[in-house]
């Protein structure tokens, strides 16, 4: 087949423009390469046939090219550059150089490099797993499933493993890491407290009634290399423990004794759950029961249980006050009986506050007797002696 070619009686026409390469092939077999212009090919059997291959920052297929330089190795050289990786190795490709290849490894690429300007930039990723922020410049629009990329805030803690093994604390900050070939993670980690609520399940304290114990802990981790080698869920391990605890401490005291002695508890969970994370790297600060929830029978006879207390503690308050108040009349009755005079003063203010809500009263104490003899009349504390 000829491309852009006429066809004369012995020879034949082609046009090969700028920018283009023209492979002549003479029954099957590469004869040569035709660079740009009008070319008069003798074949007056026919048995030219020519490929026109673009040459500005395009590639050339690779299976092609081993073939062309199995061939002809001194063309092959001469107007391509075949690039190659190895185990472990990436290549950044450059045309004209402008990063446009991002090359993993066991890849093979050819490039056209008549016209065009290749250049080839192999990392060994055995060496160092991060990529330097150049690097990761010149591949962004090439990088998905070759790099893995992390960003550590200041609150967090980034731990790096590379095949499993941990290799190192990352500091704050944007990391990249190459994942050709291997398995690279970054396991971040809050470092800040956080709250683990603990809804405990149906449980019989030792009188066996059945309630269930809702608590709320407050954890931070402190050692994150030890968390991540001992513990594999920090919140779901903590939650079990202090199941496990509240368990362990309902079963051995009554209903009355959950429910007076919260503190106390509180403090034997701390202890408890303390005790078994010291190791883990993982401080639990706070830890306290939150709420109790009875069944509903359980909690209707404790209602009445409590409202009877309520109910004679007003009682005994009541006689308390009522027996202090006889108690304060009886002093002043005394007092009046041994001062007549004070008694004569209790009366004119008792008479005071009657004239001052009726209005008008008239008070007779008899003819010819005055208002010593009608006060005498009206309170008598003894029995008038006998003549």
């Amino acid at each position: 087949m000829t491309l852009n070619g006429t066809w004369h009686f012995l020879t034949t026409n082609l046009t090969v423009k700028d920018g283009e390469r023209a492979l002549l092939m003479r029954d099957g077999r590469l004869e040569q390469v035709l660079a740009p212009g009008r070319h008069r090919l003798f074949d007056p059997l026919h048995q030219l046939k020519a490929e026109l291959f673009s040459v500005v920052r395009t590639e050339f297929p690779a299976d092609r090219f081993a073939v062309i330089k199995a061939a002809r190795p001194d063309l092959a050289d001469e107007l391509f550059e075949a690039v190659e990786t190895r185990a472990n190795e990436i290549a950044i490709v450059s045309l004209d150089g402008r990063p446009v290849q991002l090359m993993t490894p066991w890849q093979t690429r050819v490039y056209w490099k008549v016209a065009t300007s290749v250049e080839v930039e192999r990392i060994d990723v055995t060496s160092d797993p991060r990529v330097t922020a150049r690097h990761l410049a010149m591949i962004q629009p090439n990088r998905a499933g070759v790099i893995t990329e992390a960003v550590v805030e200041n609150h967090e803690a980034g731990l790096l493993t590379v095949e499993g093994k941990l290799i190192e604390r990352l500091a704050p900050g944007r990391h990249a890491f190459w994942i050709a070939g291997r398995k690279i993670e970054v396991k971040r980690l809050d470092l800040r407290p956080q709250a683990v609520e603990i809804t405990a399940q149906e449980m019989l304290t030792r009188d066996r009634i059945a309630l269930r114990v809702t608590l709320t802990a407050f954890r931070r981790i402190v050692d994150p290399e030890r968390v991540v080698a001992t513990v594999p869920d920090v919140d779901a391990w903590l939650y079990r423990l202090v199941q496990f605890a509240i368990r362990e401490a309902v079963a051995g005291r009554t209903l009355d004794e959950v429910l007076s002695a919260k503190t106390a508890l509180d403090t034997e969970l701390r202890d408890f759950v303390r005790d078994r994370v010291a190791d883990s790297g993982v401080e639990v600060t706070e830890l306290g029961v939150k709420d109790v929830i009875l069944p509903g029978e359980i909690r209707e006879l404790v209602n009445k249980v409590v409202e009877a207390e309520r109910v004679a503690k007003a009682n005994l308050i009541r006689r308390q006050e009522e027996t202090a108040a006889t108690r304060s009349l009886l002093n002043t009755a005394r007092l009046m009986e041994e001062n007549p005079l004070l008694l004569r003063l209790k009366e004119l203010e008792s008479l005071e506050r009657l004239v001052e809500k009726v209005g008008r009263i008239d008070l007779h104490a008899g003819e010819g007797q005055g208002l010593d003899a009608l006060l005498t009349k009206l309170v008598r504390l003894k029995a008038p002696e006998s003549a």
